[in-house]
């Protein structure tokens, strides 16, 4: 696995397009890994301090992702480096996709990730340059889809990731409605530990969960986990947090979720973020989900919370350990001797799967049918860990020998 990945992470990327903007000090990256399959996908992020090389590595991540979502295409991903709290966010984001339109039309296709939303940012801006919608690029490089089946196509992706969710299982009750794109990757994250005690042994009811950013995905994914039973007993997000020992009910979790304010936890008697983080590792529980920015947890971490029971990381953010290796290194190896790591390119990739869904011929185009094909994708991804290996340890360093033979 180590040489797999050495050669995967040493590969220089097919494609790298830079953008300095001309009226801020805005920056920005493309990082098409290769045009495998005649296309490249991957999100679109910003965030201040956000360098060229975080880019390829999350592009790096797609491409190994797609060997569990689907379709088998290259690895992409674009960032921009800029404060996205800033009011001039929109100019430039418009301006962004004005510059990578001629990718957008013929081979990358995107989407929402860190900081830029799907259906309000990326959707219209994308929409108002003439793009049909921000996977068109797939649909004409991988698909080379003709007329007719580029519209069933994209008019599938517009309908399906936009949905209005429906169903009372994929939603919480409230008076704000939820879309597939809001519910979809919290789902899969959650939906991933379902999956791990069933095919692994052991049973989810009862179990204690520590949850790492209140953003859609950790939210949504504590939401889904409740409904199992599991008892969320912690929560740290970037500006404070919770802790109740015995377990936040179901009832108190979905208000968590629904009181959200610009994807920030948002209570009463928040703990602030220093007393909380001296806390929260060290709170018994078997369950942990970083799903905040990438490269947050440290060996410290990491020992404090195996030393408090934990069982399994499910693994919403992309590259959740503090190493400064692409994929894997040392804090992430030593948290994959110790306990069970489902990694984000199977715990997080639900949003990828929709759009593949959503790209087929026969995509059914109902809650249930886009929520379930997720589960059935990241429970076929463990079975084929479980079958090279069914110790509880160095799940992740599996997932990924399966995935690198199928890239190198």
């Amino acid at each position: 696995m180590k040489e797999l990945l050495k050669k995967f992470e040493n590969k220089q990327p097919e494609i790298v397009f830079e953008w300095s903007d001309s009226e801020s000090e805005a920056e920005g990256w493309v990082v098409i890994n290769s045009l495998r399959g005649g296309a490249a996908g991957g999100g679109t992020r910003m965030r201040k301090g956000l360098d060229k090389r975080e880019v390829e590595s999350l592009a790096k991540t797609m491409e190994v992702k797609f060997t569990v979502s689907g379709p088998p295409i290259g690895g992409a991903k674009s960032g921009i480096n800029f404060d996205p709290n800033d009011p001039r966010k929109d100019a430039v984001l418009k301006r962004w996709y004005r510059a990578v339109m001629p990718l957008l039309k013929n081979y990358y296709g995107t989407g929402g990730d860190l900081n830029i939303d799907e259906i309000y940012e990326v959707i219209p801006i994308t929409e108002s340059y003439g793009l049909w919608h921000p996977q068109e690029g797939i649909v004409n490089g991988h698909f080379h889809a003709t007329e007719p089946q580029k519209i069933r196509k994209i008019g599938q992706l517009r309908q399906g990731v936009s949905k209005v969710l429906e169903d009372p299982l994929y939603t919480p009750n409230g008076p704000k409605k939820y879309t597939v794109a809001d519910m979809i990757t919290g789902f899969g994250v959650a939906e991933a530990v379902k999956h791990y005690y069933k095919i692994w042994g052991g049973k989810i009811r009862g179990k204690k969960a520590i949850i790492q950013g209140w953003g859609n995905v950790g939210s949504a994914a504590a939401c889904f986990l409740a409904v199992e039973g599991v008892k969320v007993v912690g929560i740290i997000d970037r500006e404070g947090g919770l802790i109740k020992e015995e377990g936040f009910t179901l009832d108190e979790v979905r208000n968590l979720f629904l009181n959200r304010e610009s994807n920030l936890l948002v209570a009463d008697q928040v703990i602030p973020f220093e007393e909380v983080d001296a806390r929260i590792w060290d709170i018994q529980h078997e369950i942990f989900i970083p799903a905040a920015a990438s490269r947050l947890i440290n060996k410290d971490q990491v020992e404090r919370m195996c030393q408090s029971g934990l069982e399994v990381i499910s693994c919403g953010a992309n590259v959740p350990f503090n190493d400064p290796e692409i994929f894997f290194g040392p804090t992430g190896v030593y948290a994959d001797e110790k306990v069970s790591i489902i990694p984000d390119f199977v715990a997080n990739c639900g949003m990828a799967r929709v759009f593949a869904h959503l790209m087929s011929n026969k995509a059914e185009l109902t809650d249930d049918a886009i929520f379930k094909d997720v589960s059935r994708t990241i429970a076929k991804a463990l079975k084929k860990t479980h079958e090279i290996n069914p110790q509880k340890t160095r799940l992740a360093q599996s997932s990924f020998e399966i995935a690198l033979k199928q890239l190198i």
